[in-house]
């Protein structure tokens, strides 16, 4: 009888909070229809990988092949070499991307100038405006070998001009450092958020005591973003393989290929080039599998050694 009257007091103190809170739900239920259509219901599309897809027969109709798209793919030569690709830029760009702008934001809040930090916060967000399109435009004419403003000044300075963009050496820094400059203003955004809620008490009783700028970053400001720098961490180590498709597709040539070949631009060659749809969902599902993976681990990890996580 008792555990009964706990689960019926249970259930209505539920009710009476969803009731008190209705606006707010209802505030949530275009963004849970949209993710459902646009997420949810697509995974139905996930079989391809599991089938040898005949657009006339459907999807259903089309004959089951199990695991053969898959050991096709393991078994390519363009398996360790978009593999390797994709790791080595996603990792370079996590590793240089992730910490500038959390000194970015580290910086600003400390400036004593109010003025000149939202004028270097305007400047430093611009470029995040720009579009894929327009930022591959830009580097192609800035690093052309015949009119490129680098090359230019390389000329006058006796230096001969180089054809960046036909350099496999130069092209994975130009691709992650380009990338650095269009979105280390913006991603700083969340940052200064966190270091907004920190209390002004906390800075003026260290003050007192007599700490430096460097002493109240390094034992106020960087222990407060810390909890909202590692859930940032944990969800870029879960899309670690998820490269855009756009940037690298636009900057990629005959002659740099062999570094620019990853995942995602493969991906749609054999898709919808090749019109291979079965072999490119079974790519992009083996993708997904492997960022799932990694962000399980990643999150136990962080769980275990900071105590922050995701879940």
């Amino acid at each position: 009888m008792k555990a009964n009257q706990t689960k019926v007091k249970k259930k209505g103190r539920t009710v009476r909070a969803f009731k008190r809170d209705l606006s707010l739900w209802l505030f949530c239920v275009p963004g849970v229809v949209l993710t459902f259509i646009f997420s949810y219901i697509p995974m139905y599309g996930i079989q391809l990988a599991f089938r040898r897809y005949n657009a006339k027969a459907g999807i259903l109709g089309s004959p089951w092949v199990g695991l053969y798209y898959f050991q096709r793919f393991f078994s390519s030569p363009y398996f360790g070499t978009t593999i390797k690709n994709t790791l080595i830029l996603s990792l370079y760009g996590l590793l240089v991307s992730f910490p500038l702008p959390i000194i970015l934001a580290l910086m600003l809040n400390s400036l004593r100038f109010k003025k000149y930090r939202k004028v270097i916060q305007t400047v430093t967000y611009a470029p995040n405006f720009i579009s894929t399109v327009v930022m591959c435009g830009m580097i192609t004419l800035f690093l052309s070998p015949s009119i490129g403003v680098i090359n230019q000044i390389m000329k006058s300075m006796g230096i001969d001009a180089v054809n960046f963009m036909a350099k496999k050496e130069y092209w994975r820094h130009i691709y992650v450092w380009t990338g650095v400059w269009q979105s280390t203003g913006w991603s700083s955004v969340i940052y200064f958020a966190a270091l907004a809620g920190i209390s002004p008490e906390l800075h003026e009783a260290a003050k007192v005591d007599g700490a430096t700028k460097f002493q109240l970053i390094r034992y106020i400001d960087l222990p407060s973003i810390l909890p909202t720098a590692t859930i940032l961490l944990i969800m870029n180590c879960g899309s670690i393989l998820s490269i855009g498709f756009e940037k690298a597709y636009l900057l990629q040539n005959s002659l740099n290929g062999s570094v620019s070949e990853i995942i995602s631009t493969y991906v749609y060659k054999v898709g919808l080039v090749n019109n291979d749809m079965s072999y490119s969902t079974a790519i992009g599902l083996f993708n997904t599998v492997v960022n799932l993976v990694l962000l399980i681990i990643v999150n136990k990890a962080s769980d275990k050694m900071s105590g922050n996580s995701l879940w």
